[in-house]
């Protein structure tokens, strides 16, 4: 149920957010804003289209760092502990040789086949998914009270959804870039586009969570076995995926700085200039954080609650002239509050109750001398002992 309401308010929004840029006469979500509701509104959506897609870029790097590095780990010969398959060197290494050129294109309709091949790559990792759930489920022992639904912090999963399904920051650009753009066309584009995402999403939530219940990470991926050589190839598969993915976020906060210093037009020298400092400060914070969990529910509440819940409808509302109980209105009403909820429960929640990240260590259950793989629940408190007990023995 938090998926459909999760995929189903993004989708509405990203329709509104163009019947407003055409009630407007303007052509991107800053221009919307600005109109709607002047400077200070231009400002702070300004704010948050850059924050949220430059805090993707960062979560992008962790990704790319976690998964790469497990995968050259299992390459034979080579030393684990070598600095050259390290998370950091990949992560500075994939920036320059792939993530950094990429990023420098102006147009982002040549990003389509990048995309296409980011979309079959995605469908290879959902089979990897399943197949392990099949496989690998009977032998990890549950956790107590694992299908209680809907608990206390159950909020905080939708600044994560959130995440998920937002490209109202680049919408614009997008909807610019088809061949003959209009309001069907861009409909049943979102509706399939969401449709889509929403399945995927789902199989990959079900997959991990009945693998793994309450050990589920943050990143799926650090769930799984070094030794796992299908899901090793499933991590190669997703790196690539996020590497692909990498530079759609660029070109957003990029323009958005274009936009706001340089009125939308800069030289080719700025151009490059700008995408650098971007690429480079994103990398840096990138290769201080290494926990994914709480990147991405802090993205979500601070800034994808705004953009997809809270600015849409309140443009909308403030721009259309019809009458309230149309349909349009009234979602958007809803919409409106439920968004500041989101986002001030979801902060509030992702601060006091951190997910808990286990980067870099290999889950208890990787090692079968060590623990019982038979166990069908097993108390919090025992977990936490083994885990603890097993942490020793690796570091003596």
């Amino acid at each position: 149920m938090r998926s459909h309401l999760g995929a189903f308010l993004p989708d509405f929004s990203l329709v509104l957010l163009i019947k407003g840029g055409t009630l407007s006469g303007t052509d991107s979500y800053q221009s919307l804003v600005n109109k709607t509701f002047g400077f200070p509104g231009y400002c702070l959506l300004s704010v948050l289209q850059f924050l949220y897609p430059f805090i993707a870029m960062i979560s992008y790097n962790i990704v790319t760092g976690d998964t790469l590095s497990k995968v050259f780990q299992r390459i034979p010969g080579i030393d684990p502990g070598n600095v050259f398959i390290g998370r950091h060197f990949i992560i500075v290494l994939s920036t320059v040789a792939l993530t950094l050129p990429l990023s420098l294109y102006r147009d982002i309709a040549k990003l389509g086949k990048i995309s296409f091949i980011s979309t079959v790559l995605t469908t290879t990792i959902v089979c990897f998914t399943v197949v392990r759930v099949i496989s690998l489920s009977p032998h990890i022992p549950k956790t107590e009270d694992a299908w209680v639904f809907a608990k206390p912090n159950a909020i905080q999963a939708i600044g994560v959804m959130s995440f998920a399904f937002i490209c109202h920051h680049n919408c614009f650009l997008v909807y610019g870039s088809l061949e003959e753009p209009t309001l069907a066309k861009w409909s049943r584009i979102i509706h399939v586009s969401i449709l889509i995402s929403v399945f995927i999403s789902i199989i990959f939530a079900l997959c991990g969570y009945l693998t793994f219940t309450g050990f589920t990470q943050g990143d799926l991926f650090e769930n799984y076995c070094r030794d796992d050589n299908l899901i090793t190839f499933g991590r190669f598969c997703y790196g690539v995926t996020v590497i692909l993915t990498y530079p759609i976020e660029c070109f957003v906060t990029r323009e958005v700085i274009a936009n706001v210093f340089f009125g939308g037009n800069v030289s080719s020298v700025f151009h490059v200039i700008i995408t650098v400092i971007i690429v480079t400060i994103a990398t840096l914070v990138s290769l201080m954080i290494d926990c994914l969990g709480i990147v991405l529910e802090l993205n979500g509440v601070i800034c994808a609650a705004p953009l997809i819940f809270i600015i849409p409808s309140a443009c909308y509302l403030k721009l259309s002239e019809e009458p309230r109980t149309l349909s349009d209105k009234v979602m958007s009403c809803i919409m409106l509050p439920i968004g500041a909820l989101v986002m001030v429960i979801g902060f509030v929640l992702a601060v006091n109750n951190p997910q808990d990240c286990t980067h870099g260590r290999e889950m208890f259950y990787c090692f079968p001398d060590n623990v019982s793989l038979t166990n069908i629940s097993v108390s919090h408190f025992q977990l936490t002992t083994q885990l603890s007990i097993l942490n020793i023995s690796i570091f003596q």
